[in-house]
């Protein structure tokens, strides 16, 4: 074990400490004038997902009034909540609400699914959830493959284009709702690597060098907020999982501006450093955001 990830590993613990957490109130650590992220821990998914927007200024602060807004869990799987492969429903539904509540005019879910799709909105549990809100600006949909659309990478190191989503390039706002958990092939699955759950053509190609194409996809695909749920977290066989003793209930949801910073911070729930998280090193070297931990404004709410 380096020095650098001795440190970086006592920071992580000192993260997690139940201790730290401040009931009702966001406690500061770390840097002053660093990217802020918000840890809220709790026992509700929908209490952990108000509590950490408002700890970052609130949903007002994301959405205004007529924005198109696309809201993007994982629903990759089919995969039963408890499971812990797909971003939990109510942390959704929560979050589609403020959006409405905000004045959104139009508010999108969906998500390139790897297993059959009307499966995968149906067991994970975030189809019946939505179902349940009688909005008609609310629009959950599966992909139309027709509405894919090649786009430029500036500054693309390994993907100089790819196809994105058309809904996500003309919505006014982007919201990324990874679950926190293991990847085979990425180490970590989180904000960053959700965004190809919006990308089309042969995601398969691009595991060949993951660690380069994800920074490369979120040039062009901007998350204005993450909100990366770790109510429950998959710590091996994932993504796709499918055994509970896998699983770990850790009652925490990570938010923040910075993708890379919220990204950064979650790996530490796991106990990982960027740079054995490569693309969030990656990431920060780019400039794309922060993944030194200890220049992150970390706020932690106990809810």
């Amino acid at each position: 074990m380096t020095v650098k990830r001795r440190e970086f590993l006592k920071t992580a613990a000192i993260i997690g400490a139940g201790a730290a957490f401040s009931p009702g109130i966001a406690r500061e650590s770390f840097a002053a004038d660093g990217p802020v992220v918000v840890m809220a821990k709790g026992a509700s998914p929908k209490s952990l997902a108000q509590a950490a927007i408002d700890a970052l200024g609130g949903i007002s602060e994301f959405v205004k009034r007529g924005d198109t807004v696309v809201v993007k869990p994982n629903i990759g799987w089919d995969r039963l909540p408890e499971q812990a492969a797909n971003t939990h429903p109510e942390l959704v539904a929560c979050v589609v609400m403020m959006c409405l509540d905000a004045g959104a005019a139009k508010v999108k879910v969906f998500d390139r699914t790897c297993n059959d799709a009307r499966r995968c909105y149906m067991s994970s549990g975030i189809g019946p959830a939505l179902e349940k809100i009688k909005d008609p600006r609310l629009e959950l949909s599966h992909i139309d493959e027709r509405k894919y659309r090649t786009v430029d990478i500036p500054g693309g190191k390994f993907l100089p284009r790819w196809s994105v989503y058309e809904d996500v390039l003309s919505a006014d706002k982007f919201i990324n709702m990874p679950i926190a958990k293991h990847h085979s092939a990425a180490v970590l699955t989180m904000g960053m690597k959700n965004v190809m759950g919006v990308i089309g053509s042969n995601r398969a190609v691009l595991h060949k060098d993951i660690h380069n194409a994800l920074p490369d996809l979120n040039k062009v695909i901007k998350s204005h907020l993450t909100i990366v749920d770790a109510t429950r977290v998959l710590v091996a066989n994932g993504p796709q999982g499918g055994r509970l003793e896998d699983v770990r209930k850790l009652d925490t949801v990570i938010a923040g501006r910075d993708i890379v910073a919220t990204d950064t911070v979650a790996a530490t729930l796991f106990g990982k450093t960027p740079g054995e998280v490569r693309y969030l090193q990656v990431a920060h070297d780019a400039g794309m955001g922060m993944a030194d931990i200890n220049k992150i404004r970390l706020k932690k709410i106990s809810v």
